[in-house]
């Protein structure tokens, strides 16, 4: 991530993502409204020429992923000249690259693409591209800026970064602090960049050790597991940081079967479980770091935009932006209703 990013990243709950920003700048929301599934499409002019955007993604096999599929066909169901290819998704490279390949045989206007493996999936892109094919790229980003017009996605270092810094808040006046992090899968980029992120803003508080770190899978039985480890290795700690709240409902089973209450939690990606978990008050979970699927919607907003060869309203630019970057905000118990709408199952 470029290093006037990570500048530009406000501590705190105010802000909202990137995605709630390109809706705003698209429609006649709310500023400060978070999009929802299906909410109202870009009033920046009257449907007209016809797009056709094919989707393709990963096998939706976790519930963010899951999200991102709604987000898409919710949003492209809201304009009524927007018709959607989508693709069933797959994990294997393989597979989802001739998935890919055919909508590009389809001629589709342009194509939103969220690759199971970014650097797998290059030349397809590249495939597209050179077909007069449009991409957005989703997230996963691709080897080469030449497989895509517009990538569109999250901010794990940043993710990382305002876990780190909320967690870092609340024990600043506690001597001699100590957190654990229950993290994803070791062999992705992402795992690390949050990793980064979380102990980049715990420097800034000297109070504070991170005793031990475990990977788990970002699957439940994962975080169920993973989570008994620490707690069996670790009596006593402040905070945990969990980089996803899928594998934070089996981290709150090992939690509640071994009867710890005595330190924070702050959960990752923004799952609806999640949400109402923090809104009851009533357990260790205290915070969630957003990773917005709301991106998936927005992707939809940006391929529309490129297909009737337009800017995005409330941007001077007559052309889209080559990149966006969402905003990682912390949910708490004072601001969950405002993202609630935004959670996912």
């Amino acid at each position: 991530m470029p290093e006037t990013s990570r500048r530009g990243l406000l501590f705190g709950t105010a802000a909202v993502s990137a995605g709630a920003l390109l809706s705003a700048c698209t429609s006649n929301e709310p500023k400060n409204a978070a999009p929802a599934a299906g909410s109202a499409p870009a009033a920046d002019d009257k449907p007209g020429t016809p797009v056709t955007i094919g989707f393709a993604g990963p096998q939706a096999d976790h519930g963010w992923l899951n999200a991102i599929n709604v987000n898409a066909k919710e949003r492209a169901k809201a304009y009524p000249e927007v018709t959607l290819e989508i693709t069933e998704g797959s994990n294997d490279t393989a597979t989802q690259i001739g998935q890919i390949q055919t909508l590009i045989n389809k001629k589709v206007d342009v194509l939103v693409i969220l690759p199971a493996d970014g650097k797998a999936l290059t030349q397809v892109g590249l495939q597209a591209m050179k077909a007069g094919i449009p991409v957005i790229n989703l997230d996963r980003v691709f080897a080469s800026p030449q497989a895509y017009r517009c990538w569109i996605g999250g901010d794990n270092y940043g993710m990382g970064l305002n876990a780190g810094r909320w967690i870092g808040e609340q024990l600043k006046g506690k001597p001699d602090a100590k957190v654990v992090e229950l993290a994803g899968m070791d062999n992705l980029e992402l795992t690390r960049q949050r990793t980064q992120g979380f102990d980049d803003a715990l420097k800034n508080y000297p109070n504070i050790r991170k005793v031990a770190r475990q990977a788990a899978e970002f699957t439940v039985e994962s975080g169920q597991a993973r989570m008994a480890q620490l707690l069996q290795a670790q009596q006593q700690f402040d905070a945990l940081w969990n980089h996803d709240d899928d594998q934070g409902v089996g981290a709150l089973r090992a939690i509640q079967q071994a009867g710890r209450d005595d330190f924070l939690m702050v959960g990752g990606a923004g799952a609806k479980s999640a949400m109402d978990a923090i809104k009851a008050d009533n357990g260790v979970l205290k915070a969630t770091v957003l990773y917005p699927p709301t991106m998936a919607a927005s992707a939809i907003d940006l391929a529309r935009a490129l297909g009737r060869k337009k800017g995005i309203v409330g941007m001077s630019e007559l052309e889209i932006p080559a990149s966006i970057t969402l905003y990682s905000a912390v949910v708490t118990k004072e601001n969950v209703d405002e993202y609630l709408p935004t959670g996912f199952s």
